[in-house]
């Protein structure tokens, strides 16, 4: 069943707000989704810093203390690269001032056995297994700031209840995709991908929604390009919520079989998987509220 709660502000006022907005949404969802849960945040202070690039790995034990890991990420970057490294509740976030290719292979060599759930120069990815409310507290989402916000209960139907299945699935940088739903021909077109070269890291169904648009985009689809071709490649019941670093789209499948709604105003852009988690919004009074026309892709830009 899933829930999926999304928040795009346009207002910078409400920057500081991001995380308290955030959790107020993601509470009114968690009764669709309680096996595990998943964040994605952008632009937050302390997590994510302009002109660096921030990886987010699953799990706060890798094997090695912090202050190793730093040392042996640096040990491969530039002497200018200032690799840092944090653990932020469930999740283990490395920054360093180099691109995310070079530092993903900094941290693999560091780490063999990481797994990396988040990429970028924005974004700063967390999930784990438990109640979400729980998982979002952990992580200390109502104090954070920032400009957009996903989250994701995940009630699981494609595959087993871990972390690394868990949402948003984030697969090149600062794009996230979260997912209400399931792809019936996953196993087809993550084969097809896969003799393109591409990795996975899950045997999630979502995922291969994910790379699909990664794929996509790298060949030089826009995202609504890269969504209305996945609609002609994946079948099922679904509705999407993808982010980058400065836009998010919401697209259901062509009957529309999953519920979502948006509420629109000046100063956001709020999507839920019901009404409740958006009752309670600012302004919501005046928001334009409405559901996503079946096969529709919907994006919005800050």
């Amino acid at each position: 069943m899933c829930g999926i709660a999304a928040l795009q502000l346009r207002n910078p006022s409400l920057h500081p707000r991001m995380g308290s907005l955030l959790s107020s949404m993601l509470c009114q969802i968690v009764d669709r989704g309680p096996d595990s849960a998943g964040l994605a945040v952008y632009n937050t202070p302390g997590l994510v810093k302009e002109g660096t690039s921030t990886l987010s790995l699953l799990g706060k034990d890798q094997g090695m203390t912090t202050a190793a890991i730093t040392s042996g990420v640096a040990a491969l970057l530039p002497p200018d690269a200032a690799a840092a490294v944090q653990v932020v509740g469930d999740t283990t976030l490395v920054s360093a001032a180099v691109g995310t290719d070079l530092l993903v292979k900094a941290v693999s060599e560091t780490l063999p056995g990481s797994t990396i759930i988040g990429r970028g120069e924005h974004v700063a990815v967390m999930k784990s297994v438990g109640h979400p409310m729980e998982i979002a507290a952990e992580h200390g989402l109502e104090a954070m700031g920032g400009s957009q916000g996903l989250s994701h209960t995940r009630m699981a139907t494609e595959s087993a209840v871990t972390a690394g299945g868990s949402h948003p699935f984030s697969v090149a940088d600062d794009l996230c995709l979260v997912h209400n739903g399931s792809f019936s021909n996953h196993a087809t077109v993550r084969r097809d991908l896969k003799r393109e070269g591409v990795v996975f890291d899950s045997e999630n169904d979502t995922e291969v929604g994910a790379r699909y648009v990664a794929s996509r985009l790298k060949q030089g689809d826009t995202l609504e390009e890269a969504l209305v071709n996945l609609g002609k490649v994946l079948d099922g019941f679904y509705t999407l919520v993808v982010t980058t670093a400065d836009s998010m789209a919401v697209v259901r499948d062509p009957i529309a079989c999953k519920p979502a709604i948006i509420a629109e105003t000046d100063d956001y852009v709020a999507m839920a998987s019901e009404y409740r988690a958006l009752a309670a919004l600012p302004g919501i009074e005046n928001a334009r509220i409405f559901e996503p026309e079946p096969g529709k892709v919907y994006t919005w830009s800050l």
